[in-house]
């Protein structure tokens, strides 16, 4: 059973470094995940890899089903999950083609399921988001690897799919850093169950608060430039991953989700 699972898009999946064994597609309480989910190994370290819009880009940021893909991924096992994502940056010195490990996010998307707990009230702890046992050592391999990279900085997660507009972007840069689609409540949902979440997300842009419009071109372009430095970051840190010292599991256990 994988202890670690991998979100991410179909650039991130490479099957030169990914070892499959099976694939899976299970039933949720909340429907199926967003694709079959492939169970496998990177640097020997045995995992399982989900396309978060479908091997297809089938599902857009709003219509991901987030409970599904949680839901399945803990219960084949894993604690530990590792998103891989393309952001935006709303600061000077987040540079395209940096690698970010946030640390907070700001919601601002709209018509999401965001909780486990609909049918009753249960208000989950999350001060401090992210898993920082995980941050900790993707922050560690990245400055091995001697890659460009910020350890800290927020996220700010909006609807989609448009991108910002001028004034928007601008509004956006007061209180945050980076800005993206998929973090919530992808995030959330990981830390009521008990889950230990840490985001590698890759800048391909600067939004259009600054001189250049954004186009998906440049997203793509920008994203496969740096895919190499991501897997090869994943291969670094993934055997290092052991026993968390973090307390993920037991803000959950502490409000009563687990």
């Amino acid at each position: 059973m994988p202890k670690i699972a991998i979100i991410g898009g179909t650039g991130i999946y490479n099957p030169d470094s990914f070892e499959t064994i099976k694939t899976v597609f299970p039933d949720t309480p909340y429907g199926k995940p967003s694709d079959e989910i492939m169970i496998g190994r990177i640097a020997g370290v045995e995992v399982a890899f989900l396309f978060r819009h479908g091997r297809s880009g089938q599902h857009p940021p709003s219509s991901v089903p987030y409970r599904a893909n949680m839901w399945a991924l803990r219960e084949l096992g894993c604690s530990f999950v590792i998103s891989a994502c393309a952001v935006g940056s709303l600061q000077i010195e987040y540079a395209p083609g940096d690698l970010v490990i946030p640390t907070q996010f700001v919601d601002l998307t709209k018509k999401r399921e965001y909780t486990f707990f609909d049918r009753k009230v249960i208000h989950i702890s999350m001060p401090d988001p992210f898993c920082g046992y995980l941050n900790r050592i993707f922050d560690t391999a990245a400055e091995e690897m001697g890659i460009s990279h910020h350890l800290g900085g927020a996220y700010v997660c909006i609807e989609g799919p448009r991108f910002s507009t001028r004034a928007e972007s601008r509004m956006f840069r007061q209180f945050g850093d980076i800005i993206g689609m998929t973090l919530v409540p992808e995030c959330q949902l990981a830390r009521e169950l008990g889950m230990c979440y840490c985001s590698l997300a890759t800048v391909t842009d600067y939004d259009v608060w600054h001189e250049e419009d954004v186009s998906i071109e440049m997203v793509k372009k920008t994203m496969n430039e740096c895919l190499a430095k991501v897997l090869r970051l994943l291969e670094l840190g993934l055997p290092r991953i052991g026993e968390s010292d973090c307390d993920c599991i037991e803000a959950a256990k502490g409000c009563g989700a687990l």
